[in-house]
């Protein structure tokens, strides 16, 4: 019923064959880079299908919306090209399986959503979130599954998000507030792309971080400190929100250093790596990103993605930076940590 939004002749035509010509993974020109995305198109064979390793940036560097991440994720499906094993893949399926275990608070109008990540529930405390707490949603009945994209998995999206969709419908939800931006990526530019209709407005907690602390002005106390950012593969379907990164840290004080891995050029945790395509690659990863972190004088490590967080957070704290979340880090700004 939902099918991908993809136009061949977008990629027949495109100038720069920027999707694969920018990835970290693959080492390709234009021509080929064209060649291989229109032939994922027409059904065919490619090594793209084999070597992919999931990080998503495909989506953010093709700057005609044709979603070649979201295509080459649907060919391995329907060529049974596993990117994990399958007793990995079924496990994660069955996780996020939506039977009815989920949290609700005083769900208003205006509503945050935990996704399925309990940190949230404990990290939303104090004066950021008072103006909209206890308004929350929390739980798999709320879940977005798009991580089994990395799974080569979208039939379980396409499934279930519809349903997810249902079940926020039902509450009469205006305004959902995402604190995980895989969750905001999936209604705001997954759904989209599979003409999935989504009946309330999508907001980043970004976006919400920076609106609020300007509220919060007078509380804050500069941090002065100096901080590398580490963008999570998700942020790939939301990097029209990605500037609120600078924003924020502008507002509090924090130097967000110049360094290799970052905006576009970012590395992921190396997390999905590690189950997917072996050690090495999610060590290598990991080596070349920390390493840069310390090269350029961070002290801290800010982390968007609670996965991210534990994924590397003890190797960054192991080289002497102090890894944080981005809500802890704007708790400090105001004093509440």
């Amino acid at each position: 019923m939902y099918e991908l939004k993809f136009d061949e002749n977008l990629c027949k035509t495109c100038p720069t064959g920027d999707c694969l010509v920018k990835c970290q993974y693959l080492d390709v020109e234009k021509k080929t880079a064209v060649e291989e995305m229109v032939k994922i198109g027409q059904g065919e064979d490619s090594f793209v299908l084999q070597d992919c390793v999931t990080c998503y940036a495909c989506e953010e560097y093709c700057k005609r919306g044709n979603h070649p991440f979201y295509l080459i994720t649907e060919r391995r499906e329907e060529k049974g090209i596993l990117t994990s094993p399958r007793a990995i893949t079924k496990q994660w399926i069955n996780i996020g399986e939506p039977q009815g275990k989920y949290r609700l608070g005083d769900v208003k109008e205006r509503v945050l959503s935990f996704g399925f990540m309990p940190e949230f529930l404990q990290w939303v405390k104090g004066k950021l979130f008072e103006d909209v707490m206890p308004s929350y949603i929390f739980g798999q009945e709320f879940f977005c599954n798009v991580v089994y994209i990395h799974f080569a998995n979208t039939s379980i999206i396409k499934e279930r998000l519809p349903k997810v969709v249902d079940n926020f419908r039902k509450l009469g939800v205006k305004e959902v507030i995402f604190v995980h931006d895989e969750c905001y990526g999936a209604f705001a530019h997954l759904a989209p792309a599979y003409g999935i209709e989504v009946p309330f407005k999508s907001v980043h907690y970004f976006e919400y971080l920076y609106n609020r602390l300007k509220e919060l002005k007078d509380f804050i106390k500069p941090l002065n400190i100096r901080a590398a950012y580490q963008r999570p593969c998700s942020s790939r379907l939301s990097s029209d929100q990605h500037h609120f990164v600078a924003d924020i840290m502008e507002l509090i004080g924090v130097d967000l250093i110049e360094r290799k891995y970052q905006g576009e050029n970012a590395l992921c945790c190396g997390g999905i790596y590690a189950m997917a395509f072996g050690y090495d690659l999610a060590h290598d990863v990991q080596k070349r990103n920390i390493d840069d972190m310390v090269e350029h004088g961070a002290q801290y490590c800010i982390f968007n993605c609670p996965a991210c967080q534990s994924s590397i957070g003890a190797e960054v704290a192991k080289r002497g930076i102090k890894p944080i979340h981005l809500i802890h880090l704007c708790k400090m700004a105001i004093g509440e940590m």
